[in-house]
């Protein structure tokens, strides 16, 4: 029998095919890609039990780490919550991250990260994280992670694979910063490349979207029309449920362009009626926080039956 490849050879062979990232194939020279502390892996799964869903299964190496299964939400007592958690604090050049969740019938989990993430400059190879998502029949999951944030000449490769069952339901959100703006200048939209791609699929293998983006401000004008024009925060999320929930929170979500407001969002279905995905635009990430917990609530209320608790001060 042979056996399965280490998890973050997996991101090494994609982050390697992909066209964008051919001129970065160099080994950064403190220490190789995908080293002991830059090939991190974290497996994580979810079980319902009686009134309660409990974190069954949890095996990791450094830098990724969770702890246990919390219990916060006073709206959803059942849904467990859990945070990553990254060691290191950051992201750095040569970093290999594999991700895989698990969430099983009926269960409800709660995924986010304990801060955002930091994409350090690089001046040698590239970052890359994959993401494996597998929700069974009634699954029930939140992937809502903070805001990543890349520096100046950031080189970061995120691939997402999920597979739901027809009757699951996943919000899945992504925010990027352009860089720490206040910081200096150049660190505004001064990363070198960011390729994010999402697929989602039956557990039959059924291909139900694919969904790939490739941000390279040194070759592009970011601030044009069609791209980012006066905007500067970027919000994306995928919300995969049956077609009666969807009807419902689509004719919830309004669209709007408000540039005196610096505000700009949308919504519209996916392919093969997997879902919808919704795009925010903000000059601030609070503008952008702000729409993706509005959204996240009207989910919340039309698949579960439920609002969402306060807001942490923190948050």
């Amino acid at each position: 029998m042979t056996a399965a490849p280490a998890p973050w050879t997996v991101d090494q062979a994609l982050s390697a095919s992909a066209p964008e990232l051919a001129a970065f194939q160099d080994e950064p020279p403190q220490m190789r890609s995908g080293a002991v502390g830059k090939a991190g892996f974290l497996r994580i799964g979810f079980e319902h039990r009686g009134n309660h869903t409990i974190l069954t299964n949890l095996d990791r190496r450094a830098p990724y780490m969770v702890q246990r299964a919390l219990y916060c939400d006073q709206k959803m007592p059942g849904l467990a919550c859990i945070f990553l958690i990254n060691t290191t604090g950051c992201v750095v050049q040569g970093d290999r991250l594999a991700l895989d969740i698990t969430v099983g019938p009926r269960a409800q989990a709660h995924v986010t990260t304990q801060s955002a993430t930091k994409v350090h400059t690089m001046d040698a190879n590239y970052a890359a994280q994959t993401q494996t998502i597998t929700l069974a029949d009634e699954a029930y999951l939140e992937f809502l992670p903070d805001p990543v944030i890349p520096h100046r000449q950031a080189r970061f490769f995120s691939d997402t694979r999920i597979s739901i069952a027809p009757t699951a339901t996943m919000l899945f959100s992504e925010i990027v910063q352009p860089g720490r703006r206040h910081h200096r200048l150049d660190e505004c939209f001064g990363a070198t490349v960011l390729s994010i791609s999402t697929a989602g699929a039956r557990p039959c293998g059924r291909t139900l979207f694919i969904e790939k983006l490739v941000i390279e401000p040194q070759r592009y004008q970011m601030r044009q029309t069609g791209v980012m024009d006066s905007f500067e925060v970027f919000g994306n999320l995928i919300v995969c449920t049956p077609k009666d929930k969807t009807d419902r929170i689509l004719e919830r979500l309004g669209a709007d362009v408000d540039i005196a407001r610096g505000l700009a969002f949308g919504a519209c279905r996916l392919p093969n009626d997997a879902g919808l995905i919704y795009k925010v635009l903000g000059r601030e990430t609070t503008q952008v926080k702000a729409k993706v917990r509005e959204v996240w609530g009207v989910v919340r209320e039309e698949v579960i039956g439920v609002g969402l608790p306060p807001p942490f001060l923190w948050r």
